[in-house]
C-alpha cells in the first residue's frame, strides 16, 4: 500500500542546529518523517535531512459539496496551488438530534479523509464545538442549545456539562479519522479547537486536554488569533492563526469599505486589525524565553510564527450587505501577508459550497435564531465568491492566486527562511542574512473600491544568478525561468548568469501555463490542469444552451414591507413575503441534458431582491442578489418541474449595494426581472 507522503513544498533550512520547536504532539509518522514548527514556520526532518515548508491552505467544507465531487475539487485545489486542506466539522450537520449521528453521503468524513490522502493533501480538521462558517447557531444543534437553557449552563465555557458534551462530540469525530493521523500515514496533521473563543484560557485548555485524551495525537493544535481574550493564555499550547478580510458581509454600516477594511491593503506589522476583531496576544506574549543554552548561558527567544487560517478568498452576501468581491481583491491580501513575513497563506473560503438541504429549518445563520444571530445568510448557498466557488466553477481570482502560489512554490527556499523588511504601507522586502544580496520585494498599492488603478507585484533580486527582472517570477524549469509582465513596466533582465532562459509572458498567456512534471504545460482550453492519476486532464466551462425558456405565470405582488430584525439591521423575507414574489416555471429540460446531469448545471441572471429556485416543491437554490448570476446542479433539478421565484427590490430598501448596483436600483426605482438562463457545461479532456 501506498504511504501518504506530505505534499507541501519542501525548503532547504539554514542554521536549524540552534532552532528551537514547538512540540505539540507526535510528529513522526511511520516513514519516519518529522513534522515540526518553529518560530518561522513548519521543517520537515527527514532522517539526517531538516528541510522548511512553505504550505498554502485552501478551506473547503466537505458537508457543503457532493461526495462525489470530493476527489475532483480537491485535485482541482492542488492545481491552485493549495498544499493543505482546512474543513470545518459541523456538529449540527452530525447530530441534529441528541444521540442520533449521521455520518453518511455527504457527512462521510472518513471518506473525505480518505480522499485528501489520495489526493496527498494534508488537511487540519477544524472541530468546533463551536465552529460559526455561516451555519445556524454556528454548528451547535438544536437540542444542545435547549438542554443549556433546561439545564441551567453555559455553552462554550468550562461548564462540567458542556464540556461532557463536547467529550462526546469529540469521540464520535475520532471514530471517524482512526487510523488517518499524521502518526498513523495518515493526512490529519492539525487540528484547530473552537473557532474566535474569548476564553477563559481554561477553557481552551480543557478542550485541548479532552481532544488529546480522546485520542487526538497530531503535529499542531491551533486556535484562531483573535478575538481579544480573557485572561492571558498559555504560550506554545495551541499555535495562534490569524486572518483579514477585503470586505465583511458582517459589517453593520451600508456604506463602500467602512472601518479599516483598507488596512487589509497594506503591508504591515499588525496580524489583525479591528475588521475580524482585536489581536489575542499582547507583543510580550508574542514570544518567550527558552531554557540556556550548553555552554555560554544564553537563551533563544521563541516566537510564533506567522500563519493565516482565513485570508478572505473571497466574502459572502448577507441580506443587509450585498458584497461584491472583485477577482484582485484576494491576490492583493495574499500579497500583503507574505510580504509582511507569513510563510503560510491560508484561504477562508478557497472553495464554496451549499449547505445541507433542512426541511425542517434553516440551516445558515439568521437574526432569528437564539445563537450566533448576527446576520441573514442564504439558505442554501454558501458560494462566497472565492477562487472555486459554490459548484466548483473557477473564478478569475483562480489564477490570480495560482501565478502567485507558483512562485512559492518554485523560490520559497530562499523567501521562507529571511527576515522582513517593511518600508511603508505599499512596499516590504524580504531579505537573507545568509546573502544580503539575495532580496525579494513585495508591493501593492491597490485598495479595493478606493484605488482600484493600484497595482500588486512582487519581484527578486539576486536569486537563481540573476541580479535583477522587472517582472514577477512566475515558474521555473530546468531550461527556463517564466516571469510575468507588471502593467505599466518594460520587461527586462539585468545580469542573467543562471544557464536559463528569460521567458517574459502577460497575465493573460500565464492562465493558461501550469508546471506539470517540471515542465510548462499550457492548457489549450485556458481552463484547470490536473492529474487524476490516471493522466492529465484539463477542465474547462463552456455553454451548452444559452436561451433556457421561462414563463411566468404570477407577477410580483409589490414591494414588501422590510423589517429590521434582532441585530438592527434589514432582515431577509419570511416564506409569508415569497407569496408576493413573482413566479416562473423553467421549460422542462430535453433527454440530452439528462443523461449528461452531472456536468451540467443551470446559470441563473436575474435583477431583484432574492431568488428561490424549486424542484418540485423542494428549495435547491437560494441568491441574494449582489449583481452577479448563481448556479444550480442539473442533476437537482433535471426531470423535475422547476420554478423560480423572485421578489422586487426597491431603491429605499436599507441595504448595501455596491455602485454599479445601487445606481441599477436607483434609476429603475425597482429591480424584478429574469434576465435569462443558460445550461453550462462542465468539460473534462484527458491529454
Amino acid at each position: 500500500m501506498r504511504r501518504f507522503t506530505i505534499a507541501i513544498v519542501c525548503l532547504t533550512l539554514s542554521a536549524v542546529a540552534e532552532a528551537q520547536y514547538f512540540r505539540f504532539g507526535t510528529a513522526t509518522n511511520p516513514d519516519g518523517v518529522e513534522l515540526l514548527i518553529d518560530g518561522k514556520g513548519f521543517v520537515k526532518c527527514t532522517g539526517e535531512q531538516t528541510r522548511r515548508l512553505l504550505p498554502v491552505m485552501g478551506e473547503i467544507h466537505y458537508s457543503r459539496v457532493p461526495e462525489k465531487d470530493w476527489r475532483r475539487e480537491l485535485l482541482k485545489m492542488k492545481a491552485g496551488g493549495v498544499t493543505m486542506v482546512s474543513t470545518y466539522v459541523f456538529w449540527i450537520h452530525h447530530n441534529e438530534k441528541s444521540g442520533e449521528w449521521d455520518w453518511s453521503g455527504n457527512k462521510n468524513l472518513r471518506r473525505f479523509v480518505e480522499t485528501c490522502k489520495e489526493c496527498e493533501m494534508p488537511l487540519v480538521l477544524r472541530v468546533g464545538p463551536f465552529c460559526h462558517g455561516e451555519v445556524y447557531q454556528g454548528g451547535i444543534p438544536v437540542w444542545a442549545y435547549e438542554a443549556s437553557k433546561s439545564e441551567g449552563f453555559r455553552m462554550r465555557s468550562a461548564d462540567k456539562r458542556w464540556l461532557e458534551m463536547t467529550a462526546e462530540l469529540y469521540a464520535h469525530i475520532y471514530e471517524q479519522v482512526r487510523g488517518l493521523l499524521w502518526k498513523d500515514g495518515g493526512p490529519i496533521v492539525g487540528l484547530q479547537l473552537e473557532n474566535e473563543s474569548r476564553g477563559p484560557w481554561g477553557y481552551l485548555s480543557a478542550l485541548k486536554e479532552i481532544a488529546v485524551r480522546t485520542g487526538f495525537d497530531v503535529p499542531v493544535y491551533t486556535r484562531t488569533g483573535w478575538p481579544q481574550m480573557n485572561g492571558k493564555a498559555e504560550f506554545g499550547v495551541l499555535l495562534p492563526l490569524y486572518g483579514d478580510y477585503a470586505d465583511g458581509f458582517w459589517d453593520r454600516t451600508l456604506t463602500d469599505m467602512p472601518g479599516e477594511y483598507a488596512k487589509a491593503f497594506e503591508m504591515r506589522e499588525a496580524k489583525v486589525i479591528a475588521t475580524i476583531a482585536t489581536e489575542t496576544f499582547t507583543a510580550t506574549e508574542l514570544n518567550e524565553s527558552g531554557e540556556p543554552t550548553a555552554g555560554d548561558g544564553r537563551t533563544e527567544d521563541r516566537t510564533y510564527p506567522y500563519f493565516t487560517c482565513e485570508l478572505g478568498g473571497g466574502m459572502m452576501t448577507s441580506y443587509h450587505r450585498r458584497i461584491n468581491i472583485f477577482d484582485r481583491d484576494a491576490l492583493a491580501l495574499a500579497v500583503c501577508k507574505v510580504g509582511s513575513g507569513s510563510n503560510m497563506p491560508g484561504y477562508y473560503m478557497y472553495h464554496g459550497g451549499t449547505n445541507p438541504y433542512n426541511p425542517r429549518q434553516n440551516m445558515a445563520e439568521m437574526q432569528a435564531s437564539p445563537v450566533t444571530n448576527y446576520n441573514d445568510l442564504p439558505r442554501m448557498s454558501y458560494d462566497f465568491q472565492c477562487p472555486l466557488a459554490e459548484v466548483g466553477q473557477v473564478n478569475e481570482s483562480f489564477h490570480y492566486l495560482r501565478i502567485f502560489h507558483q512562485f512559492l512554490a518554485d523560490w520559497g527556499e530562499e523567501l521562507a527562511d529571511t527576515r522582513t523588511e517593511i518600508r511603508n504601507s505599499h512596499l516590504s522586502y524580504r531579505v537573507s542574512d545568509e546573502n544580503m544580496s539575495h532580496r525579494f520585494e513585495f508591493y501593492n498599492d491597490y485598495v479595493r473600491m478606493i484605488r482600484p488603478e493600484g497595482r500588486t507585484y512582487w519581484r527578486m533580486y539576486g536569486v537563481d544568478g540573476i541580479d535583477s527582472v522587472t517582472a514577477m517570477p512566475f515558474m521555473k524549469t530546468k531550461k527556463e525561468i517564466v516571469y510575468v509582465t507588471i502593467p505599466g513596466v518594460k520587461a527586462k533582465a539585468y545580469g542573467n548568469r543562471s544557464g536559463r532562459k528569460i521567458r517574459f509572458v502577460s497575465f493573460e498567456e500565464a492562465k493558461r501555463l501550469y508546471k506539470v512534471a517540471g515542465k510548462c504545460v499550457e492548457a489549450r482550453h485556458g481552463g484547470v490542469l490536473y492529474d487524476d492519476g490516471g493522466g492529465l486532464c484539463e477542465e474547462w466551462w463552456r455553454t451548452m444552451n444559452g436561451n433556457v425558456v421561462a414563463h411566468c405565470i404570477r407577477p410580483a405582488a409589490g414591494l414588501r414591507q422590510v423589517s429590521m430584525g434582532v441585530q438592527k439591521v434589514a432582515e431577509q423575507p419570511t416564506e409569508k413575503d415569497f407569496e408576493g414574489a413573482a413566479m416562473w416555471v423553467v421549460q422542462p429540460f430535453d433527454e440530452k441534458t439528462k443523461g449528461k446531469a452531472d456536468d451540467l448545471f443551470l446559470k441563473v441572471s436575474y435583477k431583484g431582491d432574492v431568488a428561490r429556485v424549486f424542484a418540485d416543491g423542494k428549495l435547491v437554490a437560494d441568491n441574494f442578489w449582489n449583481g452577479k448570476a448563481f448556479y444550480v446542479r442539473m442533476n437537482e433539478i433535471v426531470g423535475k418541474t422547476v420554478t423560480v421565484e423572485i421578489l422586487p427590490l426597491g431603491k429605499d430598501y436599507p441595504i448595501y449595494l455596491q455602485k454599479q448596483e445601487r445606481e441599477m436600483v436607483e434609476n429603475e426605482g425597482v429591480l424584478l426581472s429574469l434576465e435569462g438562463m443558460a445550461v453550462v457545461e462542465r468539460v473534462t479532456e484527458r491529454r
